[in-house]
């Protein structure tokens, strides 16, 4: 049997040739983000326009450029957790089968929550698999705070920042003398009960809380029984954390019942629910929110905003911070030249970033808590260069507060990883 060797060179070569080819097959592995949160069921309008804006970013400012760290797409792999704590540790634990290392979230603190400490967990047996929890949306000041975790960003204002604006801007109000809270019976819903009334104690003590009540999320179909009580309490206004299906049943109701009382809020608008609300909610319809409504201040944000309507003229742009959350971590993985959780972690601490808004965005490091500007605007027809729903109805920003007053203190004691 004749023995046939291969040069010492052209071993030499061939390895030169299969590590090449090793190196660019896992350069053009896209890197891949799973999207956990309602595609069906009762707030599945929000949790699909959020992705159709997610996986619309990914396209237009990343993958029909080119990719990223040399040519590696963005994708984006949705999974309905039905807004259940028990779904998302089903789709969690998927995420984990398919070795997905980054996880979008954002509608329901307490889907936020079971997230949080699911990863946690993980991350701790699992040493060099982390995985990574961009928040997007849930405001529980909880997950920056006494359950802040290494493996957890926020880029949107939690709900007591959200609530010191907002309840300075009720009490500018002289008009306002009694106040009904009403909320969902969750979480969040508790936490806006709590901060209004210890706020407004501070700095409008003659506002009386002649309200505060909850109901169950996403159950009650008729809140007339609910907006009769509001009304039989002399309330001058109401104020409420409800978003989705709750939001515009609990408002459409109040203005069928005839009460003409500003309704102080967070999600109202977007998803159907301006168009819903119609022009009976012009003037009366208030939120706090991050990322100004119109004017739109920048024509990089109207191109933006163009290019998404002309792709879903059905759809609007509702969820800015799901963009910049995006744009945030692609520029931690170019900083960093790593897909790898830890890196891109280290990245966005103390990140400071230009949204398409032209404002900046500042990433704390000691809590992972992002910081921008705050606005309040209202549900009206005037000034609207871009609309809600094709109703000729949207949001007009007429109070703004600047990111360096949005900063407040943190009670975070991160535990961070050893590598």
């Amino acid at each position: 049997m004749r023995i046939f060797r291969i040069p010492m060179s052209l071993n030499y070569t061939l390895l030169t040739v299969l590590l090449s080819i090793t190196s660019y097959t896992n350069a053009q592995e896209p890197i891949r983000i799973a999207f956990i949160d309602p595609l069906s069921g009762t707030f599945a309008s929000i949790g699909s326009n959020g992705l159709r804006q997610l996986e619309f970013a990914a396209e237009y400012y990343f993958n029909s450029k080119g990719g990223v760290l040399g040519g590696r797409e963005i994708e984006i792999v949705p999974l309905d957790n039905q807004q259940s704590p028990t779904e998302t540790q089903v789709q969690f634990r998927r995420a984990i089968s398919e070795d997905i290392r980054i996880i979008f979230q954002g509608n329901s603190s307490a889907v936020a929550n079971t997230l949080n400490d699911a990863i946690t967990r993980h991350n701790r047996r699992n040493p060099g698999a982390e995985i990574l929890q961009i928040n997007y949306s849930a405001v529980d000041p909880v997950l920056t705070n006494e359950n802040c975790s290494f493996w957890h960003f926020r880029f949107d204002a939690h709900v007591n920042m959200k609530l010191d604006v907002l309840t300075d801007y009720i009490a500018l109000n002289d008009d306002i003398e009694s106040l009904y809270i009403i909320g969902q019976d969750y979480s969040f819903g508790h936490v806006v009960s709590e901060t209004t009334i210890d706020l407004l104690a501070k700095k409008r003590p003659d506002i009386e809380i002649v309200g505060n009540e909850f109901h169950p999320i996403g159950q009650v179909k008729d809140f007339t029984p609910y907006v009769t009580k509001i009304g039989s309490s002399g309330a001058d206004a109401v104020l409420t954390g409800n978003f989705g299906a709750d939001m515009v049943s609990l408002a459409r109701s109040i203005m069928d019942s005839g009460l003409e009382m500003p309704i102080y809020t967070f999600y109202a608008a977007y998803d159907g629910i301006t168009a819903t609300l119609g022009e009976d909610g012009i003037d009366q319809i208030y939120l706090v929110h991050n990322e100004i409504s119109n004017p739109i201040p920048t024509e990089e944000r109207k191109e933006f905003i163009r290019a998404y309507k002309a792709e879903s003229p059905n759809s609007d742009v509702t969820q800015p911070r799901i963009i910049n959350a995006l744009r945030m971590v692609v520029a931690a993985i170019e900083e960093s030249q790593s897909a790898d959780p830890y890196d891109i972690a280290l990245a966005l601490e103390d990140m400071r970033f230009t949204n398409f808004s032209g404002e900046e965005i500042w990433m704390r490091a000691d809590d992972h808590q992002a910081f921008q500007s705050l606005h309040i605007s209202v549900h009206t027809d005037q000034g609207i260069e871009f609309d809600a729903d094709n109703s000729g109805l949207g949001l007009y920003s007429e109070y703004h507060v600047a990111a360096e007053d949005t900063i407040v203190e943190t009670s975070c004691r991160m535990r961070r990883p050893r590598r």
